[in-house]
């Protein structure tokens, strides 16, 4: 089929802006006026064909339609833009263009070599934008004889887009006018905001070991140093983000709700919804809206806004300055809770130490969301940022009544789920509905805890992709039949091991619990918010520098409980309220000390329980039974080389000296 050149080009810009077209000229924009002709009916192949070099812009593309259509030309530049609403920091840069090049090598597979060949010789050069936000779609095609074709419009590099799959707007303008204004905008965005991909880079680039190979990479390499600039995002950007948000959140929420297709229509891939299955969808819905108005009634909406010092409960303003009487009544009430435990049997100090600790953690824990969102962002670690807690341990040792009385002094209200109500979706649900105050699950049994509490924690990357920054931590509550946390459990919890309490008549005789529950308020953490908000937009700072380590807002958080505590309450306080720090959470030593406290007493009371062998450098352990020796693997560090044969646990013998503190002579070395 012949087109010729059916439309004309004007520009509305004068001749000084037609020689630099992206060039910012405040609110005005680059619009091009163009004469309707006619309109053609042509396969792709038609609009493309007759010429011998392409330079193209698309931000979303299908590559095998990209490497056929390469196969039309002699000569070929394509700019890969980039759709998304992304930061200008590095991390989003690599991040981007790692992916682009992921799914370029693994979409190329078959062509890699004809195409790895035909960039070396020069006839192909591909590039991707850096930063830019590019929603351009734009085909240059020139002839050797000197024809020139401009194709523009709403059509991505993609067979869905030039194959007739999808409404796509596509204009073709041929003649030399519009070819030269347009090869402008594409060479003002290949010099100022894109990086070239290279044949090393297609080969073996990636992120986590070939960062150097990456386009940004050559760039750096090529200008000795390279300026980032920000961008800073307008009141659009942070709406449409909102939005795409709340698409995906939505989206999230409905998907156990779709119906389910039989196999045939699945296999083919269609979805089939009738009538009736719309009314029983709005049926569920429904009653899930419902279900949800209850658990926002029963879980009040904690809202802490770093970025505005504010905090709300249920859509209500907090007080952040509480007066000093208020403050001094909440700090005396809470250390006469804390000192009760004095006279509960077992370890009751070191109840009194772990309750502490634990206390400093679910205070902290809705900032949580805000600090890993934070991390995500700028590719630091989020495990110094726990989401989930367990206390665990001997029973009648007040683990429901303390998690009751912190939540209220947070909200004002003690709530929780049953445990027989736990299950991951279920608790994902529930974060998406419940915001700030910790979710509580209260006595869980070793056998759910097993089968749903371990696999939701290891999977700890909810709200990551989606930037939540308001969700609540998890806390659950456990007796004694759960032995042992297995260490991928260990490095995302903060963890609560008890081991005293009460006789059933002590239990039935004490009110202080009830007492402190209905006198103590809101005012020690309404102060303890308004410090720790202070102190956020420093801690969120440090997350953003690759220089420095991980910000610990759990010893931020302990300096701000003592300090408070001293001020209104007295200057010498008890040991169990001190500065805290990660160390007092996940080192070796405290993720370890109940395998450490079973060792020493072993080795105290029964030697013949270990064999010990020095030229070997090997220490073994029966445990009596098997079940018992998975139970201590869980606890024991890496460090200690640690293996288990039926009964036995095997661990190196300096290593193991080192962690029990315990020498492991018997006087006569056994071999």
């Amino acid at each position: 089929m012949s087109m010729d050149d059916n439309l004309n080009l004007f520009s509305l810009v004068d001749e000084e802006e037609k020689s630099a077209p992206n060039k910012k000229r405040g609110s005005k924009l680059d619009v091009v006026e163009m004469e309707y002709k006619q309109a053609h009916a042509v396969t792709w192949q038609e609009l493309f064909e007759g010429f011998d070099t392409i330079h193209a812009i698309t931000f979303s593309s299908g590559l095998n339609f990209v490497y056929q259509l390469l196969d039309m030309f002699d000569h070929a530049e394509i700019i890969f833009g980039c759709e998304h609403i992304l930061s200008s920091s590095m991390n989003q840069i690599i991040a981007y263009q790692d992916k682009l090049i992921e799914r370029m090598r693994e979409q190329s597979s078959d062509k890699m070599n004809d195409l790895l060949t035909r960039m070396d010789k020069g006839e192909v050069r591909f590039y991707v934008s850096r930063g830019t936000v590019s929603h351009e779609k734009l085909y240059l095609l020139e002839a050797a004889d000197g024809r020139k074709r401009v194709i523009t419009g709403s059509a991505n590099m993609s067979y869905h887009a030039f194959g007739g799959m999808q409404r796509e707007n596509i204009c073709f303008v041929d003649g030399d006018e519009a070819y030269d204004w347009y090869y402008s905008v594409f060479q003002s965005l290949l010099e100022e905001s894109s990086d070239e991909i290279t044949t090393k880079a297609l080969q073996y680039a990636d992120a986590g070991e070939n960062i150097d190979e990456l386009p940004i990479a050559g760039t750096i390499k090529a200008n000795k140093v390279f300026v980032i600039e920000p961008t800073e995002a307008t009141a659009d950007d942070a709406s449409e983000v909102k939005f795409i948000l709340d698409v995906h959140n939505l989206a999230d929420k409905l998907k156990p709700y779709m119906p389910k297709q039989d196999k045939k229509t699945s296999k083919q891939g269609k979805t089939i919804i009738s009538a009736a299955q719309i009314v029983k969808l709005r049926r569920q819905i429904q009653n899930e809206k419902i279900k949800e108005k209850e658990l926002r009634s029963e879980y009040p909406q904690l809202i802490i806004d770093a970025d505005k010092q504010s905090a709300t409960l249920n859509g209500e303003a907090l007080n952040l300055h509480p007066t000093e009487e208020e403050i001094r009544h909440d700090v005396g009430l809470f250390r006469d809770y804390m000192d009760g435990y004095s006279r509960f049997h077992g370890d009751y100090e070191g109840m009194q130490y772990r309750y502490f600790e634990f206390a400093n953690w679910f205070f902290c824990s809705p900032l949580m969301a805000t600090m890993r969102d934070m991390a995500a962002r700028f590719d630091q670690q989020r495990l110094p940022y726990p989401v989930f807690g367990l206390v665990y341990g001997q029973s009648k040792a007040g683990k429901t009544s303390f998690l009751e009385t912190l939540l209220k002094m947070m909200i004002g209200q003690k709530p929780k789920i049953s445990a027989p109500d736990f299950t991951r979706s279920g608790i994902e649900n529930l974060k998406r509905t419940v915001q700030g105050a910790p979710i509580i699950v209260d006595d869980l049994t070793n056998t759910r805890f097993n089968q749903h509490a371990i696999e939701t924690i290891k999977n700890d990357d909810f709200g990551v992709s989606d930037h939540l920054t308001h969700y609540s931590a998890v806390v659950i509550s456990a007796n004694e039949d759960v032995k042992a946390v297995a260490p991928e459990v260990i490095r995302r919890t903060v963890i609560c091991r008890v081991e005293a309490g009460l006789t059933n008549t002590e239990v039935m005789r004490s009110n202080v619990v009830r007492s402190v529950q209905q006198k103590i308020g809101t005012a020690f953490y309404r102060e303890y918010l308004r410090r720790m908000l202070e102190q956020m937009p420093d801690l969120l700072d440090q997350l953003k520098d690759d220089e420095t380590e991980a910000p610990d807002i759990l010893q931020v958080s302990s300096e701000v409980i003592v300090a408070i505590m001293r001020q209104f309450g007295s200057d010498v306080l008890p040991d169990y309220i001190r500065t805290l720090s990660l160390e007092n959470y996940f080192s070796e030593h405290v993720t370890g000390k109940y395998a450490i406290k079973l060792i020493q007493n072993a080795w105290r009371t029964s030697k013949k329980s270990f064999v010990v062998n020095k030229h070997s450098n090997e220490l073994r352990y029966n445990a009596g039974v098997p079940y018992e020796a998975d139970r201590l693997m869980k606890e024991l560090p890496e460090t200690l080389e640690a293996h288990k044969s039926r009964e036995w646990v095997v661990m190196n013998l300096q290593a193991a000296r080192e962690f029990f503190d315990v020498n492991f002579r018997k006087g006569l070395w056994r071999f």
